[in-house]
């Protein structure tokens, strides 16, 4: 029997206030953590990420006070990421009420950290975020993917997307998995905000090669989106804000539309 697929919004939060922008720019005020929480705990959705998206780059803690109002506020696995670069860190945000921890640019610039996360806490709690953007200049030793554009590689940004490392996602998904990622939360910058759909061609050739679950992110717009994401794309979980967030499809309809497409879903 097939594995349940998981609907998964998003909180990206900004100094207390839900945003959203296209491509990880132009970010505009969606609304209250705690209270868009509640509404999606409610609406049925299987886990809620919750991203401070400047922790990292302003160089500070995640604000704990909202994840510890959203925690008081849902009945569903809550994933909390944003500014952890350490197992003090990542044990202030579980005692905030997180299931569980996500590392993105900490995780880039000290891979062993993952390693030390998932001893201590468990590889179940520790999600290994990768934000890609795709690259069409050939590189050397680059993991290349065929797509409807040509061939392109997916390089790792961090920062928020500030920063380009060189660094191909896959192969980066490969070496984090090794060091005890416990789950991949892959992002499309080139999809990001744009509900164009997501990049299927990323998601599946992560899906493809680790033996973790996998969210896709980055560019729902339309259900059929998430039947795609999660068939064609393999992955295990989508995830998706603005569609929510303006109660465009709301979980219980992109739900009912899986089911009727055959998806199993919780």
């Amino acid at each position: 029997m097939a594995l349940a697929k998981r609907i998964i919004p998003c909180l990206d939060v900004d100094h207390g206030k839900v945003v959203k922008g296209v491509n990880f720019l132009h970010l505009k005020c969606a609304g209250d953590p705690v209270e868009m929480a509640r509404r999606y705990s409610d609406d049925g959705a299987d886990e809620l990420v919750f991203l401070d998206i400047t922790a990292s780059y302003e160089k500070r803690e995640i604000m704990r006070q909202y994840v510890e109002g959203v925690a008081r506020a849902i009945d569903i696995p809550f994933t909390v990421g944003g500014g952890i670069r350490n197992v003090v860190d990542a044990r202030n945000v579980l005692c905030s009420g997180a299931d569980k921890i996500s590392v993105n640019t900490a995780a880039i610039e000290k891979p062993e950290l993952i390693t030390e996360l998932a001893n201590v806490f468990g590889q179940q709690c520790i999600v290994v975020a990768i934000d890609a953007k795709r690259n069409s200049n050939p590189a050397e030793g680059k993991v290349t993917v065929q797509t409807p554009q040509g061939q392109v590689w997916f390089e790792v940004t961090t920062y928020g997307g500030r920063n380009h490392t060189g660094i191909d996602a896959i192969a980066w998904a490969l070496q984090a998995e090794k060091l005890g990622a416990g789950e991949f939360l892959v992002t499309s910058m080139d999809k990001d905000g744009t509900e164009s759909g997501f990049d299927i061609e990323l998601t599946r050739a992560i899906s493809e090669r680790v033996y973790v679950p996998v969210i896709a992110s980055g560019g729902a717009g339309l259900p059929q989106h998430f039947t795609d994401v999660l068939t064609t794309g393999k992955a295990d979980a989508a995830l998706a804000a603005s569609v929510f967030h303006y109660n465009k499809y709301p979980i219980p309809m992109v739900k009912d539309y899986l089911r009727k497409a055959g998806v199993t879903i919780r």
